[in-house]
């Protein structure tokens, strides 16, 4: 049973502890060595910046100027990200769990261990009772490798990785309506779109650098759409903000598309010669006409009308989304309705005219691309497609027979283990405590589990249920690529060696692989050799990297893939000729409003939403851990309206109990006018008692099955308390409940 035990011993040995300062203090003299030109870890904006060494340690950033997508410019977690390289948390040598304790373990003992339990589970339960989950924050070589480990090394068809909850639905959304799935345009072509329509983005807080193309757009004369539940920094940027309620936007959309239809500002040359299944679209949007639209979202019709007048009648424009229409129980169908909009226009396939999800992790593209998920192989094949199959297994070198068959995804991954069936779990670069819906229930699965293993660079949340922890590598000491958003692949360089015994994660996997008996398939020396393994198995596939070099990659600032030959320079915008579908051709979908799986009731009678801030990173494993950033926000807060916080009885600060059908915790409230009043939101960056995702819905989205994170039922309750929230407060841990057991 992979329980935790002594938990205050393990914050107060393994953190998160805050840390401010490079390695030996703040010191003038210093003398650099050499200047590494690198890219931030973080979002999917993947900034240039140069890391500064010395005696090869890291110990600065500068921004890389040459680098045209920020161009100088770094948000508040790239300038620190530097600090976690040598912060006092790292895990620098393997860890075995005994009695409840962690103790050091050489990598011998530890990979021994490894491969004997996995050996004996797999003998006694099967082949599947392993499984693999992985992340996207690592490099596209670690993503396929990790993909190849799973169904070769441990010969498992249980693998997926927590990109599932990430951009998913966009995923599937573009799938089916353009045949391939990446941003249609690149960030240069933002600022010559006449209109932009920003749907659940809050870009000023999420990818502050991405705000610098969308400002060169208003500087143009530009105007822009914003539709979020939330008077977000980005919609109080905006010239229209439509306030839905959170999960009705395929209401607002189809109301838009209602408007341009009957206002004739459709594009029917385009939809003629480069679409199909028009007239079912068009026919499910005039069941929404701006009032019917407004009567479900909330959004006055007159909003509606301004919006589809205003995309409308703009030569250009771009329509951009991000997670919050897409974490939803009908994601796949919010993304569809938005993409119907830009398709009845024409507005695609030019510059300035274009779609996209903006990418949240930091590769979270690559990282959905080449393997690591339940129903896919590299390129974007399909683990259903019997030439798919036959391909792969072709350049893996094994009987197309020996390829498992597809597993299933994240939060059904997580299911099975409380059912039974899988026993064991390898996992590496995701923190499942915080990011998962539905905590309570993601605890249960990893105590249930026999045996479990980590491999990662700081104890997160998650690690600590683990039996045997690996140390591995942060970005500064690897090197291999990630794709950006925009499609653009670049090259992540080595800058220091790994600290103490911390090994790259790539060469972890090739021992437990060797070890199992299936070294054979892992003969790797370097991530380029990797790299080009992979190459190799995208060629001719939807996600081709094959004509992608490191080379190329540096002498043309990133290549955009698809990039099929050699000679190719790549392809920064896509559907300027054809979409990629056999046909040539983009289909549109008929789309009707269902809305959340779980909707206000009497005993809970609020939109619960959730999101990220500026000043933290995903499950906050890394920036949790970084002073600055956490002095700027050191806990959650429940975000409410006056009338909300009146009708209970709440003051600004006071601390409240948050309640779904699922699970509570007890936050700040934070009163303001920028919310709706039949909704609160809570950042979702910290995890145990402060995890917003013990309120979350685990609801699934049949094609995607990306979780339902921002819309379920809740209420609250007054807790009459005097205990003050910490907001500002510089202290030493990174959340309340953290410091108060660490004592």
């Amino acid at each position: 049973m992979s329980k935790v035990e002594n938990l205050a011993s393990i914050i107060d040995r393994f953190g998160p502890h805050l840390h401010d300062e490079p390695i030996g203090g703040w010191r003038a003299e210093r003398k650099v060595d050499k200047m590494v030109p690198t890219h931030c870890p973080y979002c999917g904006m993947q900034c240039g910046m140069n890391l500064l060494v010395e005696k090869n340690h890291v110990v600065g950033v500068e921004p890389r100027y040459d680098f045209p997508v920020n161009e100088g410019r770094l948000c508040p977690k790239g300038v620190t990200a530097y600090l976690q390289t040598h912060h006092p948390d790292r895990l620098e040598y393997p860890l075995i769990k005994r009695n409840g304790n962690f103790e050091r373990a050489s990598w011998d003992e530890a990979l021994d261990l490894i491969v004997s339990k996995f050996k004996g589970l797999q003998e006694k339960y099967g082949k599947d009772s392993i499984a693999v989950y992985s992340g996207s924050s690592l490099t596209t070589e670690k993503t396929y490798l990790v993909g190849k480990f799973a169904r070769l090394g441990l010969q498992t068809r249980y693998i997926d990785y927590n990109g599932r909850l990430c951009m998913a639905s966009a995923a599937g959304g573009n799938n089916k309506a353009f045949g391939i799935d990446r941003a249609a345009n690149p960030w240069s072509d933002i600022p010559h779109a006449e209109v932009l329509i920003i749907a659940g983005a809050n870009c000023a807080e999420t990818f502050p650098i991405l705000n610098g193309f969308l400002w060169k757009q208003r500087d143009n004369g530009g105007v822009w759409i914003v539709i979020d539940p939330r008077e977000t920094p980005t919609a109080r940027q905006g010239d229209l903000h439509l306030q839905l309620k959170p999960g009705t936007d395929v209401a607002v959309a189809n109301g838009i598309l209602n408007v341009l239809i009957n206002e004739n500002l459709i594009d029917q040359a385009f939809i003629d010669s480069r679409t199909n299944d028009w007239e079912a679209a068009r026919a499910a949007a005039l069941n929404y006409p701006p009032d019917v639209a407004s009567e479900i979202s909330g959004v006055p019709a007159e909003k509606i009308i301004q919006a589809a007048r205003l995309y409308g009648r703009a030569k250009t424009g771009m329509i951009m989304h991000a997670r919050g229409i897409e974490h939803h129980s009908n994601g796949t169908e919010n993304v569809l309705s938005y993409i119907n909009i830009a398709l009845a226009t024409g507005k695609i396939g030019s510059e300035g005219r274009g779609y996209g999800t903006i990418t949240g992790q930091g590769n979270g593209q690559g990282g959905r691309e080449h393997g690591q998920k339940a129903d896919q192989l590299p390129g974007y094949r399909s683990m259903l497609n019997p030439e798919h199959r036959k391909y792969i297994a072709e350049v893996w070198g094994i009987d197309e027979s020996e390829m498992p068959e597809p597993g299933v995804s994240a939060v059904e991954l997580f299911n099975k283990m409380r059912e039974g069936e899988i026993k064991g779990l390898l996992s590496i670069c995701s923190n499942m405590m915080v990011s998962l819906p539905d905590t309570n229930q993601v605890r249960k699965s990893l105590e249930g589990l026999e045996f479990n293993v980590c491999i990662d660079f700081f104890l997160s949340e998650s690690a600590r249920y683990a039996d045997v922890v690996l140390p591995g590598t942060t970005w500064s000491e690897d090197e291999g690529t990630t794709t950006s958003g925009e499609g653009r692949v670049i090259k992540i360089n080595q800058a220091i060696d790994p600290p103490g015994e911390a090994r790259h994660d790539w060469r972890a996997l090739q021992e437990i692989a060797h070890r199992m008996g299936r070294g054979k398939y892992f003969q790797f020396e370097s991530p380029r050799e990797i790299f080009d393994e992979l190459r190799v198995a995208s060629k001719g596939g939807k996600a081709d990297y094959f004509g992608v070099t490191y080379e190329k990659i540096d002498k043309q600032d990133g290549v955009f893939w698809p990039c099929p030959t050699e000679e190719s320079m790549g392809t920064p915008r896509l559907f300027e000729e054809r979409f990629a579908h056999d046909d040539g051709k983009a289909r549109f979908h008929a789309i009707e409003y269902k809305g959340a799986a779980e909707k206000p009731d009497e005993e809970y009678p609020l939109i619960f939403t959730s999101g990220r801030i500026v000043h933290q990173y995903l499950s906050g494993n890394q920036t949790r851990r970084i002073g600055f950033l956490v002095q700027q926000c050191p806990e959650p807060f429940v975000e409410m309206h006056p009338e909300t916080a009146m009708r209970y009885k709440i003051n600004d600060g006071e601390r409240v109990k948050v309640i779904s059908r699922r699970g509570e915790g007890i936050f700040p409230a934070l009163v303001v006018k920028t919310i709706r009043p039949d909704t609160i939101f809570i950042p979702y960056h910290w995890g145990e008692e402060l995890a917003a995702n013990q309120i979350t819905n685990a609801a699934l989205d049949p094609t995607s099955k990306i979780p339902e994170f921002k819309a379920c039922a809740a209420r609250l309750e007054k807790i009459h308390t005097r205990e003050l929230p910490i907001l500002g407060e510089v202290r030493k841990g990174t959340s309340q409940n953290e410091v108060q057991k660490g004592k």
